[in-house]
């Protein structure tokens, strides 16, 4: 990524561009009769464009504060970084000068000399070369990051992956429980099925029984029935003593 695509640089190049504009309104403002109508108005353009400037180079400094937490995560170093606040710095102390002289917190107009230092102060800005110079720290920080940015996205697909191969097989590992479950609940509903057939089995015969008791009930005359029921009753007995009393 070069130098025209960082965000810095894009914001940077906005606020020179305004520096510029303002540096061009206070040319005019200084050849204007002073308490003139004109300079008034200038007076006004001028101050409200200071503000917009540092406002602007406020929230320069705060994204190079971020960044400074993890300079390695941008693709910059610190080198990189003292050359954005030294602009910022810089650019924040040419608008409050130039704020300052339109204001009269200064020395008057009437000083030349003064003037001329203070013009001189007015338009300092960070040298061409210097600029040219961290170019080659710049690009290679870039491509650094790119490196990084790289390397990160590789790594996270490899977690991705990972991740969804462990999803994979918990699903094949619930499917599996699934299907015995299945297994297990088609068991139980044979052996249900069985029981019942069991039961219905055990109910008729039963029901044959009783109906050949009454069938000899019936033919048994009423001495035969007390026949019976007194060995039935001694049956009884018999076993009632085996179980309670052996």
């Amino acid at each position: 990524m070069s130098s025209a695509q960082d965000p810095f640089y894009i914001v940077k190049d906005e606020i020179q561009d305004s520096i510029d504009k303002l540096q061009a309104t206070f040319h005019q403002w200084e050849h204007i009769p002073v308490a003139s109508a004109e300079q008034s108005r200038l007076t006004k353009q001028i101050l409200s464009n200071c503000e917009s400037i540092e406002w602007q180079v406020d929230e320069l400094e705060k994204a190079i504060s971020v960044a400074s937490r993890d300079p390695s995560m941008y693709g910059i170093n610190e080198v990189e970084l003292e050359k954005r606040r030294k602009w910022t710095g810089t650019a924040r102390a040419q608008v409050a000068n130039l704020k300052k002289y339109v204001t009269g917190k200064d020395s008057t107009r009437s000083s030349t000399s003064n003037f001329g230092g203070m013009r001189q102060e007015l338009m300092r800005m960070p040298k061409t070369h210097q600029q040219d110079k961290t170019g080659s720290y710049i690009a290679k920080d870039n491509d650094d990051f790119i490196s990084s940015e790289s390397d990160t996205q590789m790594l996270l697909i490899r977690q991705q992956d990972e991740e969804l191969d462990e999803l994979s097989a918990s699903v094949e590992r619930i499917g599996s429980v699934g299907l015995t479950i299945h297994d297990e609940l088609i068991a139980q509903e044979k052996v249900i099925e069985e029981l019942g057939s069991e039961m219905d089995s055990t109910s008729n015969r039963l029901d044959f029984v009783q109906k050949k008791v009454a069938v000899v009930m019936k033919k048994a005359s009423a001495k035969g029935q007390m026949m019976m029921i007194l060995f039935l009753v001694v049956l009884f007995i018999i076993l009632f003593v085996l179980v309670f009393f052996t």
